[in-house]
């Protein structure tokens, strides 16, 4: 606490950090959907491409490479109108992972039964099925749809006896074939890459939500006017400090301070002057209290000041040095014939004393330093 600087936070620095409101979130969630709905189709795309390489070469017949293009692009249009008019946000997987995986399949295994003459191929795309699930599956999806995918294999080599291959016989067909195993690594490997994005991005929003959240816890411990520790905070602390003290056998002192005769200056230069008075007063005592020290407003213009390792001699001076400090500011900036002084009352913990009789002791040393004249530290 060296510094007034670590003890302020500006709210506005959490500014578009922590949860969003749910317009944002619902549209950041859509145009999740649509990017990857927008690669699934680029994929069957890719897949009707190398079908009518084989469809040139005389492998199968012509109608499989459009017929294969506009199944899964059916497929992509349904789910992209679905997104968009919100009927994925009914469900907890609002990606609708194991449905669409499962369809995909589908597809997959139906073509490999229709043109076994590249069943190969088709097969190959459950890899990309796969890798495109496990972007936004959990491990019960995952099971799922890997059962489904055994069961649609076993009922295809089994109860089938299509002869499933991929052809090489011409230098066409050896170029598809080429292009199958090659594209197939590829998007495996590009979606692996958007994964790592994916989860980069991830892992930033969540930093930045640990920090919004740190930011607001500090902001909740502190008094909003001052920047110090607002009352709840600082009786926490003190309580620690207590028991710390007990456990180490060592001195703890509190100071309960008092700006003197603020109500006057409120009275005089209004309630904002006196705002900036109380901030200064609190910039001024964080820049000149040890690090160890806690420092809090206790209600209106009086704080607390917890002062761990100190003996009431030590206490004393230490507040007297403060007391110097605070009158000898020129506080000209605000009024020309303006001063401010401070009254401190010092206590130091007694064995077995309870939080509310050590404060009432520096209570009672605060009152018997008004009661001498103010400007002045008294002691219990």
């Amino acid at each position: 606490m060296g510094t007034a600087a670590s003890s302020f936070v500006n709210p506005a620095d959490l500014d578009g950090v922590g949860p969003q409101p749910a317009a944002k979130a619902l549209a950041r969630r859509a145009k999740q959907r649509r990017q990857i709905l927008i690669l699934i189709g680029v994929s069957y795309i890719i897949d009707a491409g190398v079908l009518l390489l084989y469809a040139q070469a005389g492998s199968i017949p012509p109608m499989i490479a459009p017929a294969y293009a506009a199944s899964g692009l059916t497929l992509v249009i349904f789910s992209l109108i679905l997104s968009e008019f919100g009927f994925n946000e009914r469900f907890r997987d609002h990606y609708l992972v194991a449905p669409q995986a499962t369809i995909c399949m589908l597809i997959a295994l139906a073509f490999t039964y229709i043109a076994p003459e590249v069943g190969g191929m088709f097969l190959c795309t459950l890899f990309i099925v796969f890798s495109f699930s496990s972007l936004r599956s959990i491990p019960a999806q995952t099971m799922m749809i890997w059962t489904a995918m055994t069961i649609g294999l076993a009922g295809l080599f089994l109860l089938t006896d299509r002869p499933i291959s991929l052809p090489h016989g011409s230098h066409l067909e050896r170029f598809a074939t080429l292009l199958v195993f090659v594209l197939t690594i590829g998007r495996c490997m590009f979606l692996g890459i958007f994964s790592s994005s994916l989860k980069q991005s991830l892992y930033q929003s969540g930093q930045k939500l640990k920090e919004a959240y740190k930011r607001i816890e500090e902001l909740a411990e502190l008094d909003e006017l001052t920047g110090s520790y607002n009352r709840r905070c600082i009786m926490r602390m003190l309580d620690e400090e207590i028991v710390r003290a007990g456990r180490n056998d060592a001195p703890c002192s509190i100071a309960l301070i008092d700006l003197d005769w603020f109500k006057r200056i409120n009275d005089a230069f209004g309630h904002p002057t006196g705002d900036e008075v109380l901030r200064t007063f609190a910039i001024t005592m964080f820049a000149n209290i040890r690090g160890i020290d806690r420092f809090g407003r206790y209600g209106g213009e009086e704080f607390l000041l917890v002062l761990p390792g100190m003996s009431t001699d030590h206490a004393v001076r230490a507040l007297d040095r403060l007391r110097g400090i605070i009158a000898e500011l020129d506080w000209s900036a605000f009024s020309p014939d303006m001063s401010v002084t401070i009254s401190g009352g010092v206590a130091t913990l007694k064995p077995e004393e309870t939080p509310d009789i050590f404060l009432a002791r520096a209570d009672s040393a605060l009152y018997a330093a008004k009661a001498q004249g103010r400007n002045r530290i008294a002691s219990a």
